[in-house]
């Protein structure tokens, strides 16, 4: 079993900010890497008004506030991402995260393990072109991190136990629940879910409903965010990416083709809550 007391987390957007939350809210030293500095100011200024938000509601106390603060650091040097795990929650490209952990391994060593938090890439593919792909998994946080309690854990074909029940481990340190599976296109979450988006997208594109009538109609039977709000708030482009590659790993069955729909909204950049406008309009953040 790895002791992990550092943690770095690759990726200033909203899931790396919001797993890099998470992590130093449980007492880990977490360090913040991006190459982007604006994007680490962005997450940093999220942190502290989430955290305000927490001590205002008596969540937490001021004082733990202040720890999980003191407790971060963020650079955009790459230099700086020595840790035990890293967690990398960058682009959904294999090559972009493959060059990135071939990049840390140069300046870490072979006991580092690196976690991908990656929605639906094969891991056993990026993990075979890493140094000591033995220590390579998935760790698949769900959006917003520091709320959704699921974590999924993800064996690559050369991942080796210890590091599942070190992640699995973590996982329990972070107040989350880790359900290990093994590597899959779109794991299990994101392979049930295909459907709730694009089954929806169907009935609207088919005329059979309005994107609003489905969002109330779903979230009246106990879903707690309808698929249209719920596309919105991951993002056009991510959750269409994850459809493309689930549909195409899978040999490109026709009821998991993705939805034109879904497409012609990130052709025009219509991305959802982030670019303010999707199937919902929204206050620009």
């Amino acid at each position: 079993m790895h002791t992990i007391k550092t943690i770095c987390v690759c990726g200033a957007g909203t899931m790396g900010s919001g797993i890099a939350q998470v992590t130093a809210m449980a007492g880990f030293t977490t360090i913040q890497f991006d190459l982007n500095s604006d994007m680490l100011q962005k997450s940093r200024t999220a942190m502290e008004r989430n955290l305000l938000w927490m001590v205002d509601k008596g969540k937490i106390t001021a004082e733990a506030g202040t720890q999980t603060l003191n407790r971060l650091v963020f650079t955009d040097q790459l230099t700086d991402c020595v840790a035990d795990l890293v967690i990398e929650a960058i682009v959904e490209k294999t090559a972009a995260k493959t060059q990135l952990f071939n990049q840390l391994a140069a300046i870490n060593s072979a006991g580092t393990i690196f976690a991908t938090n990656t929605s639906s890439i094969a891991i056993t593919t990026l993990a075979a072109d890493v140094p000591h792909p033995e220590r390579v998994a998935g760790m698949h946080f769900f959006n917003p991190a520091p709320v959704m309690k699921l974590v999924e854990v993800i064996r690559a074909q050369q991942t080796r136990p210890e590091v599942i029940n070190t992640l699995t481990q973590l996982a329990t340190q972070l107040g989350k629940t880790a359900v290990v599976c093994k590597d899959a296109p779109g794991f299990i979450v994101n392979r049930v879910a295909r459907h709730y988006y694009l089954e929806a997208m169907k009935l609207v594109a088919d005329g059979l409903a309005t994107i609003e009538t489905v969002d109330v109609v779903l979230e009246a039977t106990g879903f707690k965010m309808g698929p249209f709000k719920l596309m919105d708030l991951i993002g056009m482009d991510i959750n269409y990416g994850v459809s493309q590659i689930v549909w195409e790993a899978l040999g490109k069955p026709e009821r998991l083709t993705p939805s034109p729909l879904q497409q012609q909204k990130v052709a025009a950049g219509e991305l959802g809550r982030k670019t303010g406008k999707g199937f919902y309009t929204y206050e620009k953040q």
